[in-house]
């Protein structure tokens, strides 16, 4: 039993997690032959049938399920091993590309991120700003160490931590609509008036865009920052994060349309990095850095509007999803 390699664990986890010997050696990078080999000599070295190949396609014997499941263990253990010496072979990063996303209170974000790198002179800070699933396209490419976004936090090759909650209100310029603004606003009521809205940024991902009226005029822009010029001009509607328009509503030059039809959303802003890559000690600093500063972006983001002139609470997720590509 002693004789058996990782090799060959590997090889004997490909073949079940693929079902056949072919599959197995294309996953691995490896000839037929060779996966085939290291079966049968981890077979004799148990002294165990850990395979049936009775049927068109293999399959783990009971003893082999059984196997399978303790070798999965070891191979989860050794993979986390090579990261880790991956990561004390890394040294000081010289670079780290962090992308933004439409969504972040820039002001403390920025702050938070030129006081950390004022500290790391060594490592070049590479920063990008995407909208919509560009930071997702960016950090699943290879081409961002971190993201600061929205994420998917059931999606396990990520690592995330909560910063913060955006509450999203649906915002029009006072005058901008000819009838009164209420609650029951519809969507085919908003059909008639151009919706502003954020152009995804993602280069080859399928676009996302969200809270989008169908049939209604677009105008399409690059940031939230223009996205709230052309509204607060009268020039068309959407939807903006609440900390970036709590002056012009507390001051009445925006009023928020939230309601049946909508309800705004509320979505969670993290720092989210790739969970199968090896992390660096300056991006490991940082990331302990924004656990502990994430409070300084909370504070701006979830801070609750002054009661006076205060308008429909903004409830629920209300987001809608289409294939088309904005915010």
């Amino acid at each position: 039993m002693s004789g058996f390699t990782l090799h060959d664990l590997q090889c004997f986890d490909a073949v079940v997690r693929a079902g056949g010997f072919q599959a197995a050696a294309a996953a691995l990078h490896r000839s037929h032959p060779a996966v085939f080999a290291a079966v049968a000599k981890l077979e004799r070295q148990l002294g165990l049938n850990l395979l049936d190949r009775s049927a068109y396609r293999v399959a783990p014997t009971e003893a082999g399920r059984s196997f399978h499941r303790r070798a999965q263990s070891l191979l989860r253990e050794m993979e986390g091993l090579r990261t880790h010496a991956a990561q004390l072979a890394l040294g000081e990063e010289s670079e780290l590309r962090v992308v933004i996303g439409d969504l972040c209170p820039l002001p403390q974000t920025l702050g938070l991120l030129s006081r950390f790198f004022a500290g790391c002179p060594a490592t070049r800070l590479h920063l990008h700003f995407e909208a919509v699933s560009g930071p997702w396209e960016r950090l699943f490419d290879g081409a961002a160490d971190l993201i600061l976004h929205h994420v998917d936090k059931s999606d396990p090759r990520l690592e995330w931590l909560g910063l913060c909650k955006i509450p999203i209100v649906p915002v029009v310029a006072p005058g901008f609509l000819p009838f009164p603004i209420s609650h029951s606003i519809r969507p085919d009521q908003m059909r008639d008036f151009t919706q502003c809205i954020i152009r995804d940024s993602a280069r080859h991902s399928a676009p996302l865009s969200y809270f989008i009226v169908e049939g209604a005029h677009q105008c399409t822009v690059t940031d939230q920052l223009m996205k709230k010029e052309m509204i607060l001009h009268g020039m068309g509607w959407g939807h903006m994060p609440r900390f970036l328009v709590e002056a012009e509503l507390r001051e009445g030059r925006l009023l928020p349309i939230t309601g049946t039809h909508f309800p705004g959303s509320v979505v969670e802003l993290a720092a989210a990095r790739r969970r199968d890559r090896p992390q660096g000690p300056v991006a490991n600093r940082l990331w302990r850095y924004l656990q502990e500063q994430g409070p300084l972006i909370r504070a701006v983001a979830e801070a609750p509007l002054p009661s006076r002139r205060r308008g429909p609470a903004v409830a629920g997720s209300g987001a809608t999803r289409r294939p088309r590509g904005a915010r």
